[in-house]
């Protein structure tokens, strides 16, 4: 398996890059969105953590900004119907921490606005991924998770107001919510303090 490529990035478009390595050998790697929006300019350093793909008329690489992100790609393709092409789509539209909390809320709304996902087939990603997701701690290390909205997002911001760090309160709050979440605001806060005065 070919776990890393790092060298200079000679060549780069939307969905591919070639990188030039140390050892003279220049590799093209498929890459998601998240990863061409934050390329470096042609002839700087470049590393990527790739998965490659085998198939009877081909070797394809795809490469990504953080081990997390490959391993989700992986598991997407451990999903009944979906190969490398609609794997990398999925991430391309929504990234690694956005597909993830879709998986896991089963947010049918979100997967379906992906390109060529319907929504039995975001119903099997549901069914699928949710607890092999779960279970290796969300795979969710591209980024911070996103924000609570409604209800949440008011929560965090009170207990902001009192002082608390914005990642704790946000945790505190997904705490709750993960566990059933709270009928109004204010349950939602008082429940939250509970849990972050714990820590």
């Amino acid at each position: 398996m070919i776990a890393r490529v790092a060298g200079t990035l000679l060549s780069s478009d939307i969905d591919r890059v070639e990188i030039m390595t140390a050892g003279g050998v220049a590799y093209a790697v498929h890459i998601p969105l998240s990863v061409a929006e934050t390329l470096p300019r042609v002839g700087g350093a470049i590393e990527l953590h790739t998965a490659l793909v085998v198939r009877e008329d081909s070797w394809t690489l795809y490469g990504f900004s953080t081990a997390a992100d490959r391993s989700l790609f992986q598991r997407l393709m451990g999903t009944t119907g979906v190969g490398p092409a609609l794997a990398m789509n999925l991430m391309s539209a929504l990234g690694g921490d956005r597909l993830v909390r879709a998986v896991q809320e089963n947010d049918l709304a979100t997967l379906t606005r992906v390109p060529r996902v319907g929504k039995k087939l975001a119903e099997r990603l549901v069914l699928e991924l949710r607890d092999k997701l779960a279970a290796a701690g969300g795979l969710a290390a591209s980024g911070p998770p996103l924000a609570p909205t409604g209800p949440g997002a008011d929560a965090v911001r009170a207990l902001v107001a009192l002082g608390y760090q914005a990642s704790d309160a946000e945790k505190a709050v997904y705490g709750v919510l993960e566990d059933g979440g709270a009928p109004d605001t204010a349950d939602l806060v008082r429940r939250a303090l509970a849990r972050v005065s714990k820590r």
